[in-house]
This record gives structure tokens, C-alpha cells and sequence, in this order.
């Protein structure tokens, strides 16, 4: 399996940034643009045009070129850092998706939402719908998130942990059918060897991650970065003080929550309790 690429600083500028990357993967492996549209069944001109920064696409193409480089999640984070200069993805993320296309080891904590890298399509699109996104903009979100989902698969995918608190569970999305293939998306992903998902329920009590959705990343180069994000706000932490003071928090929250088979378990306790009357 290919390495994990660390992505370099040439442009700041996210679509340049992006036609910059869909150039220099076609050229690293000495392929004409004819050559890569016959290899990944699009028309050479659409790369040809990526490349030139005149459009970034859409997702599925993407998607197509990820999978002919195995450079899951760099080329889709992009696009998304792309697709943000049209409003379509809020600043704050930017740096944050950048580092996560890097990312070598990933751990998270939910305070409400569960993590995009395991949503459902129906899932996504109901929150984010909640967001504000509406028509085109909206599609391809959800295709992009579905996209990303990609850098939790493969050999040489990275070891992910989330812990849920209890009020991500206990927040369904309006329509049955789509909660419960969530749930069971859910309880499926979390049987995977590279993914552990705890619980953390309420009655635990108090803890320094109260209210806080926090991601920590873990970079090639051994170096951690945290995340931190509320109804109205994120930060991209990279001070290594306050980073080690958060992963004890994180540590403590942990140590809290249910076990990975009592939370499987509580799991599907949910699944059971979501009507299914109505399913054929």
C-alpha cells in the first residue's frame, strides 16, 4: 500500500492549492492527460482544466483520481478547501481538513453529532441540511463527507477512536428508516480492527470535555494537533501545552466511558428502540 503523503506548502491559495496536486500526482507517475483519462474512465480535458485551476470538479471525480493514486482523503480534503472559497465550507476548517488528509492516527470526542467519518448519507445530509446547505451545494456535501470516509479504509488506514456522549444517541435524525441504517452503520464500522467507538453516558458526570467537541490528530512527523468546536466557533490547536493538557482531559473522559463491547451493546440497544413497523 502506498505511504501516507505529507502535504507541502507550495500555494496557500486552496484552488491552486488543488489544481497544484492533481498536477503533480499525474506528473509524478509520468502519464499525459490522455493516459489518465483512459485509466480512470473520465475525459482527459476535465483533468486537463483541473489542473489549469478553471474547475475543481466534483466529488465523484475525485473520488475516481483518489482511488488511481491511493491517496485517500488528501485529494477530497482539498477539493473541499477549494469547494470553501465559494462559501461552501466555513474557514475555520480549512487548516483542520488539510492536517487530517495527513493524519496518521485520529481520536475525537462528540458532544452532540456523530463524526462525518461515520454518517450515513441520509444522516449527513440531515445535518447538514440543519446547517443551512440547500439544492447542489448541499449534494455535494454529502458526496464529498461520504468521500472522506475513504481514509478509514485500507491497509494502511489510520487507528480512529471516537467517544460518544450519550446525547449523540439520544438525538435521532427525523426519519426512522434513516436512524436506524445510521445506527447499524454505526455498530458495523465499530467492529472494524482500525476503529473503536466508546459511550459515555450521562450519568457519568461531569468532565473536562463538557460541551466540547474536540479532534486530535497525530501527524506523520509524530507531531499532535487538537481541534475544538461549539455551536458557533472552532479553534485549531498546535501549542504543545495546551494540547497535553486536553489529551489528559481526553484520557480521564475516556477511561469514564463504557467499554467498546458495553458500548456496541448499548448500541444496539438503541437500534431496538427505533420504530421498524413501518419498514419492508
Amino acid at each position: 500500500m502506498p505511504q501516507r503523503r505529507v502535504m507541502s506548502g507550495r500555494s496557500q491559495e486552496p484552488r491552486q492549492r488543488f489544481a497544484e496536486e492533481s498536477r503533480r500526482l499525474r506528473v509524478e507517475r509520468k502519464l499525459s492527460l490522455r493516459q489518465l483519462g483512459e485509466r480512470v474512465g473520465w475525459d482527459w480535458s476535465l483533468f486537463g482544466k483541473m489542473e489549469k485551476g478553471e474547475t475543481i470538479s466534483s466529488p465523484d471525480v475525485v473520488q475516481a483520481l483518489e482511488t488511481f493514486y491511493g491517496t485517500p482523503g488528501l485529494l477530497l480534503a482539498l477539493w473541499e478547501l477549494a469547494a470553501g472559497d465559494k462559501s461552501q465550507f466555513k474557514e475555520r476548517y480549512r487548516r483542520y481538513m488539510t492536517l487530517e488528509a495527513e493524519a496518521v492516527s485520529l481520536w475525537h470526542f462528540a458532544v452532540s453529532v456523530l463524526p462525518g467519518l461515520l454518517q450515513t448519507p441520509g444522516y449527513a445530509r440531515e445535518v447538514l441540511t440543519a446547517g443551512g446547505y440547500t439544492g447542489k451545494d448541499l449534494e455535494q456535501q454529502v458526496e464529498a463527507r461520504m468521500g472522506r470516509k475513504v481514509l478509514l479504509e485500507g491497509e494502511d488506514a489510520p487507528p480512529f477512536r471516537t467517544i460518544l456522549a450519550e446525547a449523540v444517541l439520544r438525538t435521532p435524525v427525523q426519519d426512522d428508516r434513516e436512524w436506524r441504517a445510521q445506527l447499524e452503520c454505526l455498530v458495523e464500522m465499530s467492529e472494524r480492527q482500525n476503529i473503536t467507538v466508546q459511550v459515555l453516558l450521562q450519568s457519568a458526570g461531569v468532565h473536562g470535555l463538557v460541551g466540547t467537541e474536540v479532534w486530535f490528530l497525530r501527524l506523520s512527523n509524530g507531531r499532535p494537533v487538537a481541534y475544538t468546536e461549539n455551536a458557533h466557533s472552532g479553534e485549531l490547536i498546535e501549542e504543545s501545552g495546551r494540547i497535553e493538557r486536553m489529551q489528559r482531559a481526553y484520557d480521564v473522559v475516556r477511561d469514564m466511558a463504557l467499554s467498546p463491547a458495553e458500548s456496541r451493546k448499548f448500541i444496539l440497544h438503541m437500534l431496538e428502540g427505533v420504530p421498524c413497523d413501518h419498514l419492508t
